[in-house]
């Protein structure tokens, strides 16, 4: 029995990231091949049967996987985010939830026959988008900012609002006929378990008592004895107090909360992984098809509450029918609308709510169902309205160091839009300081992939002092931007490395500037007073007399013809440079 276990867990694994990868290469949503492959394993085969196989254990596993889950949605949750992102996001984030809420319920007890409390439960599953399904739709329709902004913030900030919405639901189901007086205990523990476990981890983290290699380690023990504590304290409190803890943690001053995302980078894709596997598991396709006009009338009122919802909620801000059409229609449902729904329906149907188990088929039919609709029909509803984003000139710049920031702030006077990535704050607050749009954190990890905003940016200059990290960054961004689009600046570990470290074929780009311009030759030219500077040719004089005038102390780095055509100078590539185009120099003074 310990090793079939051992088989099938080492099974669930592989088919967990396997489905991670596939989402990857086809630039979708990760839960929909998650459930896919969950259901072909499951009732499909009948090789994973977690009911039987995991047995007892199957409730705490899926039960800490939501907790894990619920604890990083309400970590994301940033008050001033919610306060710098216009009307029109904080509408929709607060009021326009509940308002979502109400007409999904009463949509669903209406028309598709409903239970009061399981529609009241369903509508508040129904309300969360979420990043990990919003962002792979926005890279894919590529619409005007005004509208991906809107989206983008949305799926970020309604994440932990919805789940603490469907909690808070559940919380006042369980207790059934015991009434208000556990449900009240339920929510007051809850409330005071994750504050204090916020305010002790934030206490600890900020006076720096755990060293920096334990504290993602710390943070998820952390997590788990909230979890268990809470629940121990007063059943079912578990899933708020963790909730509380992550919001309260995630805006709390002086912590470093980048710090402790990270630790969600590769344990919450494993965990969403494995835990998405056996939820898929255990839906059987007929018992959604089994829905039948039922499962499509529900669709239906959810679909529908949405463009009543985004209506009501950009009153008076200026949109256009074609701007409000596109935000009622992307709408996809993903990770905690499946895993708050199968937990809750386990649950529930415990403590005697039989017609719980419907939450299951339902909650996956909108989701799958929103996620191959809209994925396959977002690009084409963007262009038919009119508000599909032009050919995307802007640069992501991977470093803000002095190079990086001399570059960027010339290519931001030409009017493109720059944006600087670093994990060195000192660097990004010079950077801002100047005026330069930045992401602070690590261009290439999960979280830049929900918070690290590309509207408009279409290209990629790796031009950090870190030879790998500018591999890396190009190797991730040339799947998005394309191969040609993707540049790198040659630095000294490039020149040092030996024949041995240097870099396959396939995964060399073409080098920025000169070929004797390495980093820090560049870096050094600034120090000494060197100039990033924009140069106007004309017939009469061109790029060979501005040599001769500044006594050959000038190294080409960019072109810019008419139509803002931007082509950089690489060390296999030297562009035209036409009368009347702009060239883009670094230029530097004789020395005495």
């Amino acid at each position: 029995m310990e090793n079939q276990l051992l088989y099938i867990l080492a099974a669930v694994l592989v088919l967990g990231v396997g489905a991670q990868w596939l989402s990857w290469r086809l630039k979708q949503p990760s839960i929909l091949a998650l459930l896919i492959l969950g259901i072909v394993a499951g009732p499909v085969t009948g090789v994973l049967r977690p009911d039987e196989q995991f047995g007892d254990l199957l409730f705490p596993f899926i039960s800490l996987g939501v907790a894990l889950v619920l604890f990083e949605g309400g970590l994301t949750l940033r008050f001033r985010d919610l306060r710098g992102h216009g009307r029109t996001v904080t509408n929709l984030v607060s009021w326009g939830a509940l308002l979502n809420w109400l007409l999904i319920a009463g949509g669903c007890v209406l028309f598709a026959g409903f239970a009061p409390h399981l529609a009241l439960l369903f509508a508040a599953l129904m309300v969360v988008t979420g990043p990990t399904v919003i962002n792979p739709l926005l890279r894919t329709m590529r619409a005007r900012s005004d509208v991906s902004q809107v989206l983008r913030w949305e799926g970020i900030l309604i994440d932990p609002v919805g789940a603490l919405l469907a909690v808070l639901v559940f919380q006042y189901l369980v207790p059934g006929s015991e009434g208000w007086v556990v449900f009240g205990k339920s929510i007051a523990v809850g409330l005071a378990v994750g504050l204090a476990g916020a305010f002790s981890l934030g206490f600890v983290l900020r006076r720096h008592w755990v060293p920096e290699y334990l504290a993602n380690v710390v943070t998820l023990a952390w997590v788990v004895l909230v979890f268990a504590g809470s629940d121990f304290a007063a059943h079912e409190s578990g899933l708020l107090a963790v909730t509380v803890m992550g919001v309260l943690l995630g805006n709390m001053k002086d912590v470093g909360v980048s710090e402790i995302l990270s630790f969600k980078e590769s344990l919450s894709i494993l965990v969403i992984s494995v835990l998405f596997i056996v939820l898929g598991a255990r839906v059987d396709p007929l018992d959604i098809l089994a829905t039948g006009w039922g499962g499509v009338t529900v669709l239906l009122v959810v679909l529908l509450a949405r463009p009543v919802m985004v209506w009501a909620c950009t009153i008076g801000a200026g949109y256009s029918w074609q701007q409000r059409a596109l935000l009622s229609w992307v709408a996809p449902r993903g990770i905690v609308a499946a895993a708050v729904s199968s937990l809750f329906a386990l649950r529930l149907a415990d403590v005697g709510y039989s017609d719980a188990v419907q939450l299951v088929p339902y909650t996956f039919l909108v989701i799958i169902a929103t996620v191959v609709l809209q994925s396959i029909t977002a690009r084409p509803v963007t262009r038919a309205l009119g508000l599909a984003e032009e050919e995307p000139n802007g640069m992501l710049i991977v470093g803000a160091n002095p190079v990086a920031r001399a570059v960027g702030d010339v290519l931001r006077r030409q009017g493109f839009r720059v944006k600087l990535a670093d994990t060195s704050y000192e660097e990004v607050r010079a950077a801002r300081m100047a005026g330069l749009e930045t992401y602070y954190g690590d261009p290439i990890s999960s979280h830049a992939d929900q918070y690290l905003e590309l509207v408009g940016i279409g290209r990629l200059f790796a031009m950090s002092r870190r030879s790998r990290w500018n591999t890396l960054a190009c190797m991730k961004y040339r799947g998005e931007f394309g191969p040609n689009r993707v540049f790198s600046l040659r630095n000294a570990e490039d020149r040092d490395a030996s024949e041995r470290e240097r870099l396959p074929e396939d995964y060399q780009v073409p080098r920025m500037f000169s070929e004797d311009l390495s980093y820090e030759k560049f870096a050094s030219l600034l120090a000494q007073g060197a100039e990033v500077k924009v140069i106007n040719l004309t017939e009469a004089f061109d790029v060979e007399n501005w040599k001769e005038t500044t006594g050959n102390r000038l190294i080409p780095l960019f072109s810019l013809a008419e139509g803002q055509k931007l082509r950089v100078f690489t060390q296999d590539e030297e562009p035209p440079l036409d009368p009347g185009s702009k060239l883009i120099a670094l230029v530097w003074a004789a020395r005495d």
